[in-house]
């Protein structure tokens, strides 16, 4: 048991929890696409993966108390960055939508939601570059 602990850091929890996540989330995909499921059963597979995000968000926050001071400081200004970002999207698709009709093809919730990560990673770049 011993053995295995050093294993269950939270550098490899954070890379399960993310694995686990991201395969949730792409079978949770997979199966609403069936639309022979009662609502019921597709609102439950829809909400899934939530726990292993929950799992993993965890992760990131025991990894960041483990952080040095400015690393931390880095990670902040990374959100920082990101949250405004965001912000803007979400803001600009509302108002160009008004204006055009938005195909939710390529415009919903599940294609927005993942220029979040890519904001977050941006701000990294900027902001390690800055401390270097």
């Amino acid at each position: 048991m011993n053995k295995i602990l050093p294993l269950l850091s939270s550098k490899w929890m954070g890379i399960i929890s993310v694995s686990t996540w991201i395969l949730a989330y792409f079978i949770a995909r997979g199966i609403l696409e069936n639309d022979q499921l009662s609502d019921g059963l597709r609102l439950v597979v829809a909400l899934v993966p939530i726990i292993p995000f929950a799992l993993f968000l965890m992760s990131v926050l025991a990894g960041i108390r483990e952080l040095d001071e400015l690393q931390r400081r880095v990670h902040l200004e990374a959100l920082a960055i990101a949250f405004p970002l965001t912000m803007l999207l979400l803001m600009s698709l509302g108002l160009v939508e008004l204006v055009i009709p938005l195909s939710p093809d390529d415009w919903s919730y599940r294609h927005v939601w993942q220029f979040l990560p890519l904001f977050y990673f941006l701000g990294l770049a900027f902001t390690w570059r800055r401390y270097q």
